[in-house]
């Protein structure tokens, strides 16, 4: 039973009701406006899977209200922009971005331009649209996304710019329409916001806290996807370690990964993301019992020094991380894992940082995912003292780059020769080959035709590179 906080956080069936309604309205508007012809929307995601799955709800959302979907902001009669807050990259490529919408814009005046997602949820980047790109039409942040036929509405039916970036702890909305990108491999998403607060991240800021949808309700929307013909689920949370917490009574994420394993039928599941300092031998006991699970685990270490970690609020030293993976490894003797590393936080040292790449060299990573660290506004170590340039910590980021090209040069060379089942997804450059994903999630291309996508395959390896893998069609 969900406890009263679980109630509380729930979108009302009221306000969901209302929203349809705004929906119906404004397809009597584009009707009135597009005659028979089907207005397209432009939908642009940056950032992370979870952006990617509230993206598959916010292009449910307009096809509801009538619209079809392009490939260029040239093509349509709507852009939206999902954006993503957690690197100054991304801040940068969005505002270069935005400003060639301008010139179609002054073609179509009608030509609508929506920002939304985790960015528009800081203050400064808000009020940044508003002052200094009056050409943007709507602009809301990740608690009322909802709402999105409420605001287009407004916005259609007055001509005035509308903006919601309300603050909020963070609220669920369930039965949003969806409109999936894929029709074999799906996001699912457990739970929604974080409570961690690491010093250098802007995720609970804008994403509020921790909330777990009902596992009744993920488990009936995961047999929903199997019975659709879906080969991949990816479970989606900030820190999907964390999943129940929240809900008085509710399960915790290895019984709710034991129950989706359950579920008649061949396919896969992953998640993303999994904290360390919540990482429970239950859970690694769970992904090895269960043979549904990839056997690939995604935890972020960020650093390999303790002084460094303590300043990153992380919660977890670098013996205690170590252990885990021994542990790991002990009961899924081929586990691949992946992980995130920050270059050059404030204040650390090219003797910490020699510390990340140790960690490195006993952790074995399949890959990872490299940043240098970049300041965001409104977080702790955007304050801390930061003496070393940004030259050098593009050294260092080379040095670490170097270590794991060798490291995961060495583990696909120990993979030559072996077979795997892979998922096919996609045609690759080259005609004649496709791309697939081990469960270890590497990509391997082979010579194959167009029909096997979507399915899994055996494929034997021959030829190993560093970031992927060559392989054939096994006849056994």
């Amino acid at each position: 039973m969900a406890s009263e906080n679980s109630k509380n956080i729930l979108v009302s069936k009221e306000e969901l009701d209302k929203q349809k309604e705004y929906s119906s309205l404004v397809r009597m508007v584009i009707q009135t406006r597009f005659g028979n012809r089907t207005p397209m929307a432009f939908v642009h995601t940056f950032g992370c899977q979870g952006n990617v799955a509230d993206s598959e709800r916010l292009k449910g959302m307009l096809e509801e209200m009538g619209f079809g979907f392009v490939d260029s902001p040239e093509d349509a009669d709507i852009s939206l922009f999902n954006t993503c807050a957690i690197r100054e990259h991304a801040e940068d490529r969005l505002f270069g971005n935005v400003g060639a919408l301008k010139k179609i814009k002054e073609k179509n005046s009608d030509f609508k331009i929506v920002l939304c997602g985790c960015m528009m949820q800081q203050e400064h980047v808000a009020q940044r649209i508003k002052n200094s790109y009056p050409f943007v039409d709507i602009v809301f942040g990740t608690h009322v996304a909802h709402k999105l036929p409420e605001l287009l509405y407004r916005s259609l039916s007055t001509g005035k710019r509308v903006f919601d970036v309300g603050d909020s702890d963070g609220v669920i909305a369930e039965n949003l329409p969806l409109h999936r990108d894929s029709n074999f491999k799906a996001w699912l998403p457990i739970m929604y916001g974080c409570n961690n607060f690491c010093s250098y991240c802007i995720v609970p800021y804008v994403r509020g806290r921790e909330r777990s949808r009902s596992s009744e309700v993920i488990i009936a929307e995961a047999k929903e996807l199997v019975k659709n013909g879906y080969k991949e689920i990816t479970l989606l949370g900030q820190n999907v370690n964390s999943y129940g917490n929240d809900r008085e009574g509710e399960m915790n994420f290895s019984s709710l990964l034991r129950q989706i394993n359950a579920i008649d039928g061949d396919f896969i599941i992953r998640f993303m993301t999994s904290h360390p300092k919540d990482c429970t031998h239950e859970l690694l006991d769970t992904m090895a019992e269960c043979e549904k699970v990839a056997k690939h685990l995604h935890l972020p270490v960020q650093c390999g020094n303790d002084r460094v970690l303590k300043e990153m609020n992380r919660g977890y030293t670098s013996e205690k991380y170590l252990s885990l993976l021994t542990y790991a490894r002990s009961v899924m003797p081929d586990l691949s894992v992946t992980s995130d590393i920050i270059v050059g936080f404030p204040g650390e040292t090219y003797d910490e940082f020699c510390d990340t790449l140790k960690l490195m060299e006993k952790a074995e990573y399949t890959s990872l995912y490299t940043f240098i660290f970049s300041p965001r506004e409104g977080t702790r170590a955007a304050k801390m003292d930061d003496p070393v340039t940004r030259e050098e910590k593009g050294k260092w980021f080379s040095e670490l780059c170097g270590l794991q090209e060798s490291i995961a040069a060495k583990r696909t060379a120990g993979m030559l020769g072996k077979e795997y089942r892979v998922l096919c997804e996609s045609k690759a450059k080259k005609d004649g080959i496709i791309s697939g994903r081990t469960q270890g999630n590497i990509i391997i291309e082979f010579p194959a035709d167009d029909s096997v996508i979507g399915t899994f395959q055996t494929v034997k390896v021959t030829e190993a590179l560093i970031w992927m893998l060559k392989g054939e069609l096994s006849n056994s």
